[in-house]
């Protein structure tokens, strides 16, 4: 795949992304540029109602990774390729990525959607565990720190994130929306071009899935409060598609 280029506008903050033909990593050389006042942070600081299907959205992917998660042991080893081997050590970091950002939000916020998805990313990190172990890599997260990674692209990344979400709870909202965006294409393009391993698709279609109701509980709180989510990376078809209540 192309590189390609992204100019994410997150209100005051910009941040420019880069999407690599590298097992489709984020590498960012990103610029922020925070311009709020005092009296506009406290404005954006004001409590934000929580949608009620976030919780059924988010045990309901629980329930599917308790259904499919066990049963990757069954399946048999194949080979791994060079993609498929640096892809399984990217994803588990790039979840780990989701799940910390997401926890120190809810740290700051105490907004349950900050609290209940984590639990979900954990999920997926342990899914892409289970592969590690089954194929005998080495894993990326052997020292579970929150907020540090080995993947120096995916640390820029978690840092600038953070500070993003800073601004306010519903940049906060917006940062966790282009996470799962993210999640949505990396994933994808693994399925589609780099994996043919029936475990790794198994394990990657299952996180799939719980992305799609991520971004779907993301971008219903964010409707709640008035604010529109806007598609960032994904195609705008593709993202309607997903969020539609349909």
């Amino acid at each position: 795949m192309l590189n390609r280029n992204f100019t994410i506008l997150l209100n005051s903050t910009k941040i420019k992304v880069m999407k690599t033909k590298n097992y489709f990593s984020l590498l960012l050389g990103i610029s922020f540029f925070i311009f709020l006042g005092a009296s506009m942070q406290a404005c954006n600081n004001e409590n934000i109602p929580e949608d009620p299907d976030v919780k059924n959205a988010v045990m309901d992917e629980l329930e599917m990774a308790d259904q499919n998660y066990p049963c990757i042991k069954d399946l048999p080893a194949e080979p791994l390729s060079e993609e498929e081997t640096a892809g399984l050590i990217f994803m588990r970091e790039e979840e780990k990525l989701a799940r910390d950002v997401y926890i120190y939000f809810y740290h700051i916020y105490t907004l349950p959607i900050f609290n209940n998805i984590p639990k979900s990313e954990q999920r997926h990190m342990d899914a892409i565990k289970v592969l590690l172990d089954k194929y005998k890599l080495e894993d990326p997260v052997a020292e579970d720190v929150p907020g540090t990674f080995k993947n120096q692209d995916l640390q820029a990344l978690y840092d600038q994130l953070i500070e993003a979400g800073k601004a306010s709870r519903v940049e906060a909202l917006k940062v966790g929306a282009l996470i799962e965006e993210t999640d949505i294409l990396d994933l994808q393009e693994q399925i589609d071009d780099k994996i043919d391993n029936k475990d790794i698709t198994q394990v990657y279609t299952s996180l799939l899935n719980g992305s799609y109701n991520h971004l779907k509980a993301f971008t219903r709180v964010l409707k709640v409060n008035g604010v529109i989510y806007e598609p960032v990376l994904m195609e705008k078809e593709d993202f309607d598609s997903i969020v539609s209540d349909k």
